[in-house]
């Protein structure tokens, strides 16, 4: 985050998070309910706020909500508390101001705090469709049957592939947002951004959304009304082996290092990423990497093992899951892994969306006994610690 560089360049983010909540049947609003183990709009804050390309960040309120909100919220440099109004679109508008009397910005994502494990991967996509665009939202493909009704009854079957579910943030040229609900009609409403955007005639394009975005709506979301569900502890081991050889790249935790030879395998070779791979599907009881990636398949040659850890973490996500620590241990003579421990933590955190203090990594040798004794390759260790909704 740069507060230095001129407003006009700065990507801002505002959280809406003045809602009332009702449908979900709490004693609160449910912004503020915790939700794995934090007040639910928290977990937005933290994550676009450690975003290295969110250069400040703005939370919509409700009125009266201040002393509450400073309770459930960090304390960041960058966050500024906005007063909301009636309906959405007003607190978006209040919140828009708010920046635009402030000096404005370059762009603007807009996020409901009822999504709260955004992960950096779709923060990243918004802003880098914005170099060629001026508005882009997440979405994911519809997989159920879509019909439509008409009363009590079905009136006819619409075609699902061209019906997307759309989640949030949604990123768009600050200035041409701010105009778009300017020229908006004060008589109507609208459920997000992009339809205000639209309306003012601009191109609304589409990323790739994100499973782990779920909307927390009704009391089902929290466990209903009272104590939080019970959840129980998993824990997963992952272990994988690498040979190395000359003329390879050398991938460890998604951090390329330097060294006199690189590792052989499947994708990237990332040993780190696959052992942690395997830790977090084993902790969901959900196979192993080669079962859901198989080495045998093309294309999967070369590719980032970073995706596996992804595509583990979506899947954990979709089971109501939690990620709380990961622990890791490479086993080789070289490279020394202390000089890239920093950076290998901060990408694993990154690609896990969990705090950096959630992320451990260890290396060990083998008094040069054995392959790694060697140098003829690296083991890799990892073991990750979930929780998950037990079942009613």
């Amino acid at each position: 985050m740069d507060e230095a560089r001129d407003p006009s360049e700065q990507n801002h983010a505002l959280i809406v998070a003045a809602g009332a909540g009702a449908r979900a049947g709490l004693d609160r609003p449910k912004q503020f309910e915790p939700v794995g183990g934090k007040p639910m709009v928290r977990h937005s804050v933290e994550r676009l706020a450690s975003h290295p390309r969110i250069d400040q960040l703005w939370v919509v309120i409700a009125e009266g909500q201040e002393d509450e909100a400073r309770a459930a919220l960090p304390r960041h440099p960058t966050l500024n508390l906005v007063t909301g109004g009636a309906t959405r679109r007003q607190s978006v508008r209040n919140g828009l101001e708010a920046i635009r009397r402030a000096g404005g910005a370059r762009n603007i994502l807009i996020h409901d705090a009822a999504r709260p494990f955004l992960s950096p991967q779709v923060i990243s996509r918004l802003l880098d469709r914005l170099e060629s665009a001026s508005a882009a939202i997440p979405v994911l493909p519809s997989v159920d049957t879509m019909v439509q009704l008409a009363d009590d009854h079905v009136e006819r079957t619409v075609d699902r592939t061209s019906v997307w579910r759309v989640q949030t943030p949604q990123a768009f040229d600050f200035h041409k947002l701010l105009a778009a609900h300017d020229a908006f009609p004060t008589d109507l409403d609208a459920t997000d951004d992009a339809q205000i955007f639209r309306a003012a005639g601009h191109v609304v394009t589409v990323v790739e959304g994100d499973e782990a975005l779920k909307k927390y709506t009704l009391p089902a979301d929290f466990g209903g009304k009272g104590p939080d569900k019970m959840r129980e502890i998993r824990t997963g081991m992952g272990f994988d082996v690498h040979r190395l050889a000359a003329g390879e790249e050398l991938w460890l935790g998604g951090v390329k290092i330097e060294h006199d030879a690189g590792l052989v395998g499947h994708s990237d070779a990332d040993v780190l990423l696959h052992a942690l791979t395997d830790a977090l599907l084993g902790a969901a009881a959900a196979g192993d990497i080669g079962d859901h990636f198989p080495p045998s398949d093309p294309q999967w040659r070369g590719v980032a093992s970073a995706r596996f850890a992804e595509f583990a973490v979506s899947l954990i996500r979709e089971k109501g899951g939690v990620i709380h620590n990961v622990d890791m241990t490479v086993i080789c003579e070289a490279p020394k892994i202390k000089p890239h421990r920093d950076a290998i933590c901060a990408t694993v955190a990154d690609i896990l969306a969990i705090d950096l203090d959630r992320v451990s990594i260890k290396a060990t040798t083998t008094e040069r006994l054995g392959f790694a004794g060697r140098g003829e390759g690296i083991a890799a260790q990892a073991i990750a610690t979930i929780s998950l909704e037990q079942e009613q």
